[in-house]
C-alpha cells in the first residue's frame, strides 16, 4: 500500500515515526503537506493535485492536521474521502474535536464525566455566568487555544470577572470551567486506536503550574488506568467519532473528568513514557481497515 501522512513538517517526531512504521510494515510512506494541496472538482469527480501532480495512487491517509489550519486541512481530508481513499481519522470527527464548545456539548449529551463548564454571550449589565460554575478559583479558556495557551486560572471571583471582561472587549470567546484542585496540576492522556486503549501516561505540570502540557515543561510517566478511566476515555472517543484519539482527563473526587479529546495526538510523549510502539498500532489499524473496505460486499454479507 501507499500511505500518505498529511503533515506540514516531515521532521516532526510523530510524522517520522509514522513513516518509519509504514515502511517497517512493508508499505510505501509519503509525507504530503496538506496546505500545498489543490482541491479540484468537476464533472469527472473530485481530485487532488500536489506539487503539480495528480494524486491518484494513494491507498490511505493519516491526517496530522494542526489546529491553526483546521479548515483547509479538513477540506483536504474530506476530498480524499470523496475519492474513496481511506482516512485513519474522519474529517467530520476532526471538525467536531477542534470546536471546543461543540465537543463539550457532545460529551455532555453522552453523559461523559467533565468539569462543569459555562459559555455565555457576556454583557457587563447581566453577568451571571460565574454563578453556574460556583466560587473561584475558575479556569477560563479561549475557544481556539491549544497546548495550554489561552488558559487562565482566576483565583477570585473579581479576577474571573476582570479576565472575562478583558476577553470580551477583544471580541474573543471564552468558556469557564470549574477548577479541579485535587488533580494537583496533573492530568491523564489515554491514547486510543480503533476502540482500544493502547497506552496511557500521567502528565505533571512543573511546580507552580496548573497546566500539565508537556509543551509547557511538564513531565510524563506511564500509568495504569482504572476501570472508570478506561470507560470514560473510550466513551469520549466514541462520542466524537474518533478511531485515533488522545483523551485528556483529570482525576477528581467525582471520578475521571474529560478535558479534551485530541484528534491529532502527538506520539513522542506517549511512546517515550510507555515504551509502546503506538505508530505501529496505528498502521495495523490502517491495514485492517483498508483490507475490510476492499473485501467483496457479497462476502461481507455472508
Amino acid at each position: 500500500m501507499k500511505i500518505a501522512v498529511l503533515s506540514r513538517n516531515e521532521k516532526l517526531y510523530s510524522t517520522c515515526r509514522l513513516i518509519e512504521a509504514i515502511e517497517q510494515k512493508g508499505h510505501t510512506g509519503v509525507v504530503i503537506d496538506h496546505l500545498k494541496c489543490d482541491i479540484v472538482m468537476d464533472e469527472n469527480g473530485p481530485s487532488i493535485f500536489y506539487q503539480g501532480e495528480r494524486l491518484d495512487n494513494i491507498d490511505a491517509v493519516i491526517p496530522r492536521i494542526g489546529a491553526s489550519v483546521s479548515f483547509y486541512g479538513t477540506a483536504v481530508v474530506r476530498q480524499f474521502e470523496m475519492m474513496k481513499v481511506f482516512s485513519a481519522i474522519d474529517s467530520l470527527a476532526i471538525t467536531r474535536s477542534r470546536d471546543k464548545l461543540r465537543s463539550l456539548q457532545i460529551l455532555s449529551r453522552k453523559g461523559v464525566g467533565m468539569p462543569k463548564t459555562a459559555f455565555t454571550n457576556f454583557s457587563k449589565q447581566d453577568n451571571n455566568v460565574l454563578t453556574h460554575i460556583g466560587d473561584a478559583p475558575v479556569v477560563i479558556k479561549l475557544l481556539e487555544g491549544t497546548q495550554g495557551l489561552g488558559v487562565v486560572l482566576a483565583e477570585t471571583n473579581k479576577a474571573a470577572k476582570s479576565v472575562v471582561e478583558a476577553f470580551d472587549s477583544l471580541k474573543t470567546r471564552v468558556i469557564l470551567q470549574e477548577f479541579i484542585e485535587e488533580a494537583g496540576g496533573s492530568d491523564i492522556r489515554a491514547f486510543i486506536v480503533d476502540g482500544r486503549i493502547v497506552g496511557a501516561m500521567k502528565r505533571q505540570g512543573k511546580e507552580g503550574e496548573f497546566r500539565s502540557n508537556l509543551h509547557r515543561g511538564g513531565n510524563a510517566t506511564v500509568i495504569k488506568l482504572s476501570r472508570a478511566e478506561k470507560s470514560t476515555a473510550l466513551n469520549a472517543a466514541k462520542a466524537m467519532g474518533l478511531a485515533i484519539a488522545g483523551v485528556d482527563m483529570l482525576q477528581s473526587k467525582r471520578g475521571p473528568m474529560v478535558l479534551e479529546v485530541n484528534s491529532s495526538p502527538g506520539l513522542e510523549g506517549i511512546e517515550k513514557s510507555t515504551g509502546i510502539d503506538i505508530a505501529g498500532k496505528i498502521i495495523e489499524y490502517v491495514e485492517r481497515s483498508v483490507a475490510m473496505e476492499r473485501r467483496p460486499k457479497d462476502r461481507i454479507k455472508a
